[in-house]
C-alpha cells in the first residue's frame, strides 16, 4: 500500500520558495490501476518523484509499505518495490545493447545468471520486444525506447510502477501500444501502475482518476465520474476527451453506457447493438 499522510512540497527560491504540493492524502492499494492528471504546474512530476525518493516532503510523510521514503535505512527497499519510468527514455537508456540495458537492474541485485536471464526473457516479452533483443537502444525509434525503457524497469519485478508522462513524446500508434501493455501488466500481473499524464486520453484505462490543480486534489473517482463534471473542468481549463462528450450524448437520449467502454470504436459497437 502506498500512503501519503498530509504531504506538502515546497520548492525554495533565492528570495521566495514555490508551493508545488499541499496537504495531500493518498491512499493507493496494490493491483490498482491510477491516473494522475493535471495541467502544467499542477504538482503531478513532484509527486511522482515523492513516491520514490528523489524528493522528500516538506512536510507530512511518504509511505511505500510501511516504509518511509526520507528514510535513509528504508529507500534502497523502497526502490526495489516502485519502480519509476521517466517520461524521456534516451535519459533512462544507458547500456549499448537493449539486452545489457534490461539486465542492468537484476545484475546489480546480485541475481544469479540464470535467475536474470529468465527476467530479461520476461520482460521482453512483455513489451513485445524480443526482437530486439541484441540492437542498440539510441537506434531504436521513440516508442521502441520506452519500451525498453518500461522493461528495464519491469525486470527489477517491483510492485508498484510510476510512469511520469510516458507517451507524451510518443506517435499516436506508440502511444496506444505502451497503453495496452500497461493495461495488460496491471490485469495480469497485478503491478500496481500508476500512470501520470496532462493527456485526458491517455488515463481512460485507469480505475481511478485522481485529477490535482494547483498543487491540491481537486477532483478524483473513476475516469467517467471525472469527465462527467463539465463545469468542474471548464474552471480550471481542462477538456475532456471526446469518448465522454460522445457518451453524454449518448445518455442523454436515455441510452446507459457501460463503464467498460474505453475507445470511440467500443462506444460505436455498443450503440449498434443497442
Amino acid at each position: 500500500m502506498i500512503q501519503l499522510i498530509d504531504v506538502s512540497k515546497e520548492y525554495k527560491m533565492a528570495d521566495s520558495c514555490r508551493v508545488a504540493l499541499q496537504h495531500i492524502n493518498l491512499t493507493i492499494s496494490e493491483g490498482e490501476y491510477i491516473g494522475i492528471l493535471g495541467l502544467n504546474q499542477s504538482g503531478k512530476s513532484t509527486l511522482a518523484r515523492l513516491l520514490n525518493g528523489l524528493l522528500k516532503p516538506t512536510t507530512g510523510q511518504v509511505l511505500i509499505n510501511g516504509m518511509a521514503t526520507d528514510s535513509p535505512q528504508e529507500i534502497r527497499q523502497i526502490r526495489q518495490l516502485l519502480g519509476m519510468v521517466f517520461q524521456n527514455p534516451d535519459n533512462q537508456l544507458i547500456c549499448p545493447v537493449v539486452e545489457e540495458e534490461i539486465a542492468f537492474g537484476p545484475e546489480n541485485l546480485g541475481l544469479p545468471p540464470e535467475e536474470v536471464n529468465k527476467r530479461v526473457d520476461w520482460a521482453l516479452e512483455l513489451v513485445g520486444m524480443q526482437e530486439m533483443r541484441y540492437h542498440a537502444p539510441h537506434l531504436l525509434s521513440g516508442g521502441q525506447k520506452q519500451k525498453v525503457a518500461l522493461a528495464s524497469v519491469l525486470a527489477m519485478q517491483p510492485r508498484y510502477l510510476v510512469l511520469d508522462e510516458p507517451t507524451s513524446m510518443l506517435d499516436p500508434l506508440s502511444r496506444r501500444e505502451i497503453l495496452e501493455h500497461l493495461c495488460r501488466i496491471n490485469q495480469e500481473n497485478h503491478i500496481t501502475i500508476i500512470l501520470i499524464s496532462h493527456h485526458p486520453e491517455d488515463l481512460l484505462d485507469a480505475k481511478r482518476l485522481i485529477l490535482l490543480h494547483e498543487g491540491s486534489i481537486y477532483m478524483q473517482g473513476t475516469p467517467k465520474e471525472v469527465f462527467k463534471d463539465m463545469e468542474k473542468l471548464k474552471a480550471i481549463g481542462l477538456k475532456r476527451p471526446g469518448l465522454y462528450q460522445l457518451i453524454q450524448q449518448v445518455e442523454e437520449e436515455g441510452y446507459r453506457i457501460d463503464d467498460n467502454i474505453k475507445t470511440i470504436p467500443q462506444l460505436v459497437e455498443m450503440i449498434c447493438r443497442i
